[in-house]
């Protein structure tokens, strides 16, 4: 059977790629080609960011109220909901994850549309009380121009729209460029987003490969503000990028997030929380929950709880309904996973379950859950990031002690707590280095809620109100209210 080809969305049209040439997207499930994605170019981005310049310029959408512009983001998110499985589908094709779990996501995605739509005509300055008596003096926000958003392949379509949103809301155009190893979802988005109605080039997507496309797109002179999720040594080349088009830039990178267990817990609930926050995803999300402290008097049952519950985790084929750990999103991912698990073994950490890829399954990209016991949390498999399903369990004696530990690595993204002492959790929430913290559970989210974190973590905000000022520039407009004649010109006023 031959496979579909997907070409680029530029400037409302299917656009073949400049170069003639495709690329296969793999199945991560069997390890085979289930479709081929446009190889882009340099010139495919100058033709992406040139249609989103003038779209942006001089198109419909400039002109359109930022009521409209809600309405149409809005239209988006109804054809997201009615095209939910659909799309489910595609993502775990594309990147191995549970059906069920991208089924739960794709319905909830909307409501993203929904909240930045609502934020679209709410989006406002103010007066300034200025201390000149002929002078009135206000602020309004505008859009920046063409954004360029740089998406990973473990969450396709729900970062993107963390980007897409607020982007178009606050009058934006766009041009997006998806991780080679998962284009298809977001590729399917944009028939949604021709059905919508949005004008010609407010929304592209150049498919390919980091360079020359995500090269030439971080750095084209047009583009005014770079949204980026995927890891540290991606976004380092993104920064130099910047430097030549001096676009502004946001970076949502990687963690290594504690989840800390005091005395007090509900252990029951802590233990579902840290196997939630490692295994969910097989463990490739920025907020993996990868370091887990247990209080040292409740530590052993808590890890047997653990041990019980991930003896029984099934590792096998995402679109079964019973599957609760689909496989790795790339081959490269599985060879990391199994190099770090080496690394934890030759480096003392003791290895009390997994460590492999499953035995019964021959074909796809899996790999067991895993379990080590630290000493030293100074290890390579304590302090970076594995993005796998591999969990590091290490004892602490009281809070000063694990908020030291918790804060130890070069990561600032997100830390669980669990807890009863509520005066307790308020303290720890505030010590730990993390822009999220989730008390007594793990993994929830909201569109009004930020994302984003610092250090290796990266920064900026994703999410909540805060992303509309991301994607909007401050104007002071300053109205002389006299009739008076100028004074001194010479003399600033």
């Amino acid at each position: 059977m031959e496979l579909k080809k997907y070409k680029m969305f530029i400037n409302g049209e299917w656009m073949e790629p400049s170069s003639g040439e495709y690329f296969p997207s793999y199945n991560p499930a069997t390890a085979e080609p289930w479709c081929y994605v446009a190889k882009g170019s340099s010139e495919d981005v100058d033709r992406a960011v040139q249609a989103a310049h003038q779209a942006f310029l001089h198109s419909e959408w400039a002109s359109m109220t930022y009521t409209e512009r809600g309405r149409l983001v809005r239209k988006l998110g109804d054809l997201i909901a009615e095209k939910a499985d659909e799309l489910a589908q595609f993502e775990s094709l594309d990147n191995g994850k549970l059906i069920r779990e991208m089924r739960g996501q794709l319905s909830y995605l909307p409501e993203f549309f929904y909240y930045f739509a609502g934020l679209a005509d709410k989006i406002h300055g103010q007066t300034l009380p200025i201390d000149k008596k002929d002078m009135f003096a206000f602020t309004t926000r505008e859009p920046l121009g063409v954004i360029a958003a740089i998406t990973p392949w473990n969450s396709p379509l729900y970062l993107t729209t963390l980007k897409l949103a607020p982007a178009l809301v606050a009058g934006n155009t766009i041009v997006i460029k998806p991780s080679e190893v998962t284009s298809a979802s977001l590729l399917e988005l944009m028939k949604l987003v021709e059905e919508a109605g949005f004008p010609r080039g407010v929304v592209n997507v150049v498919t390919g490969f980091g360079d020359p496309v995500g090269s030439t797109l971080t750095s084209h002179p047009l583009v005014r503000r770079v949204a980026f999720t995927g890891g540290a040594e991606s976004a380092r080349h993104i920064v130099r990028n910047t430097a030549e088009n001096f676009a502004q830039l946001s970076l949502e990178l990687g963690g290594k997030s504690p989840n800390i267990v005091f005395e007090d817990a509900n252990i029951d609930n802590a233990a579902m929380g840290i196997i939630a926050g490692i295994f969910g995803a097989s463990g490739q999300s920025c907020v993996a929950g990868s370091r887990a402290f247990l209080h040292v008097d409740i530590y052993d049952k808590v890890l047997q709880k653990l041990v019980d519950r991930v003896e029984k985790i099934k590792v096998g084929d995402p679109f079964q309904s019973d599957t609760e750990m689909g496989p790795l999103a790339t081959e490269a991912q599985l060879e990391r996973v199994k190099q770090y698990v080496s690394i934890g073994c030759s480096g003392g950490a003791n290895l009390i379950h997994g460590g492999k890829p499953p035995e019964n399954l021959d074909k796809g990209w899996y790999f067991e859950p895993t379990i080590f016991e630290h000493t030293d949390h100074k290890s390579r498999i304590t302090q970076e990031e594995i993005f796998g399903p591999v969990l590091s369990v290490i004892p602490f004696k009281d809070e000063k002690e694990v908020i030291e530990l918790a804060n130890s690595t070069d990561y600032a993204l997100a830390a669980g707590i669990w807890v009863s002492d509520i005066a307790k959790a308020h303290r720890v929430s505030k010590a730990v280095r993390a822009g999220i913290v989730w008390v007594n559970t793990y993994r929830s989210i909201s569109p009004i809620a930020p994302i984003g974190g610092s250090g290796l973590s990266g920064y900026g905000r994703e999410g909540g109100y805060e992303a509309i000022h991301d994607y909007t520039q401050s104007k002071v407009v300053w109205v002389n209210t006299s009739t008076e004649p100028i004074p001194d010109p010479f003399i600033m006023r």
